[in-house]
């Protein structure tokens, strides 16, 4: 019995090396990878994100860089028309025109005109020079008058234009000026200098001392005829010698024959 445990023991001892030396021959075992780290890719831009939005034109920069336009940009300011025609520039596909006085053109206002218009007067004044579409120079030859401005159109709110070889004449019933010069122009906006402020009617019309009347000429009264006082005309000397000499040689003749009849009866 003794015997038969021992073979045993040493068949697992012959056992426990073979299977000491198969490990050690394996390969080891590659070392774990960590999972491989998940890049997250931005999502597919849309037409909207692909095409980054164009720079808006800024009409008050534009201004301020050529100069010479303080009191236009000003009352742009502070009647927020800048912020109107930002939005008219980024909506409107037919684009604008403006006219934009110089700050000489305002300094042929009369002394304080600006501050006695109300704020109303003066956002429709700045909207009187702004056109709702794009004109060139070449396009104010065939334009249809009176041109529509932003404060509207009718009798009381006239904007015509004439071109002319060399230049363009502008009329508001109560201003008369030409284009001066282009600060400004692409496919969307120009920007032309004018050397007066254009006054539309329905503001100025109604400030400007009116005219005054034609007088009919006055009609004279008939006047009564003053009696002639009664003075005696001056009688003219009458000539009667003659008339004396007649009487006298008539009565010498008389006389004569008196006598001779005397003496004849003797």
């Amino acid at each position: 019995m003794r015997k038969q445990y021992s073979l045993s023991s040493f068949s697992f001892f012959i056992l426990f090396l073979h299977c000491t030396n198969t490990f050690a021959q394996s390969p080891a075992a590659a070392p774990a990878q960590a999972p491989a780290a998940v890049v997250a890719q931005p999502p597919a831009a849309t037409p909207t994100q692909a095409a980054a939005p164009h720079g808006i034109t800024n009409v008050t920069k534009i201004l301020e860089k050529a100069g010479h336009f303080t009191i236009f940009i000003r009352l742009l300011r502070s009647t927020q028309e800048e912020n109107h025609l930002f939005s008219a520039l980024n909506d409107s596909s037919s684009g604008l025109t403006i006219f934009a006085p110089t700050d000489s053109a305002f300094s042929e206002l009369k002394s304080g005109t600006l501050n006695t218009l109300s704020d109303g007067d003066k956002s429709e004044l700045v909207k009187f020079h702004v056109v709702p579409t794009f004109l060139s120079t070449s396009q104010f030859q065939t334009v249809s008058n009176p041109l529509g401005t932003w404060a509207g159109t009718g009798s009381r709110l006239p904007l015509n234009v004439t071109s002319y070889p060399n230049s363009v004449n502008i009329t508001t019933g109560l201003t008369n000026t030409s284009l001066s010069g282009t600060v400004y122009t692409d496919s969307q906006l120009a920007i032309y200098k004018i050397e007066k402020v254009l006054l539309p009617k329905d503001i100025f019309a109604s400030n400007a001392p009116a005219p005054a009347p034609v007088q009919a000429p006055v009609r004279e009264k008939p006047t009564k005829a003053v009696p002639a006082a009664n003075v005696e005309s001056p009688v003219a000397p009458v000539d009667i010698s003659s008339s004396v000499t007649f009487m006298q040689n008539s009565v010498i003749g008389s006389v004569g024959i008196v006598l001779a009849a005397a003496m004849f009866a003797l």
